[in-house]
């Protein structure tokens, strides 16, 4: 290959890795295996070595992929928190002892772990408490996430014990276990949410989310690694670990003192065959010297300790044939594509259906009709594509098209800037976007209506007895008993369940309607700030935003809905029936010309009059925003004892000012 042809394919890897790091770190929606990662990494590393006017400063063998996101705070790493190096091979994994012997004379040992598969945190303790969390970021500098962290029971906010160094920094991995995963997802599916593709993408993006209070509403966990500091109880690494154990961390017991490469090699062999046996995700075994002055010893690359290698699990893959690829159209009318395959065994289960997510996936696995597909198991839940198999494609085989129009109703369809998913806009006229928002209305987590689930919802919409969440409130036994499966009881059952349904809360009520980017913690949210739907209906866009957590999205998805005459139609005729559309203290919770009305204020730290929740709750009670973030929009910070660094150092930054629990409390002259 000469120099220009080098070029070119190192610049089109460069940008194909990039995509796949947006796609893995930041959307949390990965299209390829990591072993088809590492193969593009490899060739453009072999591509460098071979061409090395072709290394550029920013090309991925030079730096850790990030995972930084701009509505976080950025912090300095105070060691670096780097990637590791992977390999798929007993022999590669013979060549990484080869490299570490050729470097060191002396004897040493390995240390094998699990490798979990999560998302990667740095926790600082000083003088035993906890002081902040950052993600692995760009290996230099990462997210706040400490508001997150602390909602993780298994997260010690206190550390006690004997030779707890002065400061110190755990990294870990936040996981969800296996079992907590499906009980998510079948929530989710219930409320007529997209399941999650697999548990690494859950905690991940859960781990991002502003809101603190979804983050603790999700089953997060952390299994921690590896210890940091300058007085560490021992040289030993597995020694400092069980040291750390002690301190009340979370340490996968499964870690073992490993004296050669062959013992390496059997502790991974092992582990493969009971890989399922475990009950959080793992793709593979990190390998470590276990003595920490060898591990200074042999330092770093650009991107990777040369002390340690991850061997990774090949995820356990099919190869089968596409059939076709549906449309479907949820109930906000996001259309997801769905692949249609010959049956085939994957993982103890008979896959004929894949999620192909969005049309930017069928893009990058550029997809034809009637292609050989290699599907996996995300998570061994959801089955996905993860490639084709190019070189048995049909000549004169189409491409799979994401079409431009909506598959139920022939609507176009249209793409909201900044998302993956085009939606058809036809909500009112869609079939599956009413039956959707029916199933969602009588969902366990909304209005709750026993007895009737998506098959009866279409039965009655087909037969035209519903077409709107309203009409419930019309049904009677004389009209639905004569329909197929459904007798009297069934019939009278209903009935009773429909009418209990109008006690709900106002808060699951609102959420009931189903209106864009209102979740259930919003809806709550919504409901304790102003009251009543008739605040809700009238509020301004700017107004909408000064309530917690609501950002202009949410914001203008609100007004919109607002402003359909329709929906004021619907709302109005479940007021009539009964369904509850006010608090139960019969009033707003909350003063708009309060005090504090306008304002923004983040709370961080411990107080001595009050906690930080009766804090928030007082801040919108006298008209102001609580929250989580400090930004060039935060109006000051409410600052007690032990109050986040980062939190601190981004208002000395920004010019916010800091006012203590007394002058907070001087300054509001309501307690």
């Amino acid at each position: 290959m000469k120099t220009g042809e080098a070029r070119k394919r190192a610049e089109k890897i460069r940008a194909e890795i990039e995509n796949h790091n947006n796609l893995y770190y930041k959307l949390n929606q990965p299209v390829i295996s990591d072993f088809e990662y590492d193969l593009l990494l490899h060739e453009l590393e072999t591509l460098e070595k071979k061409f090395p006017e072709l290394i550029t400063p920013d090309s991925p063998t030079q730096k850790v992929a990030s995972d930084i996101l701009k509505e976080f705070v950025q912090v300095p790493h105070e060691y670096p928190m780097l990637s590791l190096a992977n390999s798929y091979s007993t022999g590669e994994l013979a060549d990484f002892d080869a490299r570490i012997r050729k470097l060191i004379s002396e004897d040493f040992r390995y240390v094998c772990e699990l490798k979990l598969d999560g998302a990667s945190v740095s926790v600082k303790y000083t003088e035993g408490r906890f002081e902040r969390a950052i993600t692995r970021g760009d290996g230099e500098k990462g997210d706040d996430v400490s508001a997150n962290i602390m909602t993780i029971k298994s997260i010690p906010k206190r550390v006690y014990g004997t030779a707890v160094p002065d400061n110190f920094i755990v990294r870990g991995e936040i996981i969800i276990h296996k079992e907590d995963f499906r009980k998510m997802n079948t929530i989710r599916v219930e409320e007529g949410e997209q399941p999650f593709a697999n548990p690494r993408n859950a905690a991940s993006g859960t781990l991002k989310i502003l809101d603190s209070a979804i983050v603790a509403s999700r089953p997060l966990d952390c299994y921690f690694y590896y210890l940091l500091g300058t007085d560490l109880p021992s040289d030993s690494h597995y020694e400092n670990m069980k040291a750390v154990s002690s301190w009340g961390f979370k340490v996968s017991d499964s870690m073992t003192i490993c004296n050669t490469i062959d013992e390496v090699t059997e502790y991974i062999s092992y582990w493969e065959k009971r890989r399922k046996e475990v009950d959080f995700e793992i793709d593979g075994v990190v390998v470590k010297v276990d003595s920490v002055k060898l591990q200074s010893k042999l330092g770093f690359t650009s991107r990777t300790p040369r002390w340690a290698i991850a061997y990774k699990y090949k995820a356990e893959q099919e190869r089968t044939r596409l059939v076709s690829v549906t449309f479907q159209v949820g109930r906000t009318g996001t259309v997801t594509p769905v692949a249609n395959l010959e049956p085939v065994l994957l993982a103890g289960t008979t896959v004929r259906r894949a999620s192909l997510h969005n049309a930017d996936q069928i893009e990058l696995l550029d997809l034809h009709c009637n292609d050989y597909v290699y599907i996996e198991k995300g998570g061994e839940i959801i089955p996905k594509i993860v490639g084709v198999d190019h070189d048995v494609r049909n000549t004169g085989s189409k491409p799979v098209i994401f079409p431009d129009r909506c598959p139920e109703c022939n609507s176009e369809l249209r793409r909201v800037d900044g998302e993956a998913s085009w939606y058809c806009p036809n909500e009112k006229a869609c079939p599956p976007q009413i039956k959707g928002k029916i199933e969602h209305f009588i969902s366990r987590k909304a209005m709750n209506i026993e007895g009737i689930g998506e098959e009866t919802v279409d039965l009655l919409f087909t037969n035209k007895i519903i077409n709107n969440s309203a009409d419930l409130y019309d049904l009677d036994i004389k009209t639905i008993s004569g329909l197929e499966g459904l007798g009297e009881k069934s019939a009278d059952n209903i009935i009773k369940s429909v009418a209990k349904s109008k006690e709900a809360p106002f808060h699951r009520a609102l959420f009931a309607l189903g209106i864009r980017h209102v979740g259930e913690t919003t809806a709550r949210i919504l409901a304790n700030y102003f009251g009543d739907i008739e605040a809700i209906k009238g509020a301004s866009v700017d107004k909408l935003v000064m309530v917690p957590d609501i950002g202009p999205r949410i914001a203008l998805s609100i007004m919109e809905y607002f402003n359909d005459t329709d929906n004021i139609e619907l709302v109005e005729r479940l007021q009539q029936y009964g369904v509850t559309f006010i608090s139960s203290s019969g009033s707003s919770l909350t003063d708009h010309n309060g005090i504090l009305a306008g304002k923004t204020i983040v709370i961080t730290g411990t107080f001595a009059k009050h906690s930080r929740e009766e804090y928030k709750e007082l801040i919108i009670k006298l008209g102001g925003r609580a929250s989580s973030a400090v930004t060039s929009k935060t109006d000051f910070i409410l600052a007690g004892e032990n109050s986040g660094p980062s939190k601190t150092e981004a208002a000395a930054r920004l010019g916010i000012k800091l006012l203590n629990e007394e002058e907070f409390l001087s300054y509001t002259e309501q307690l």
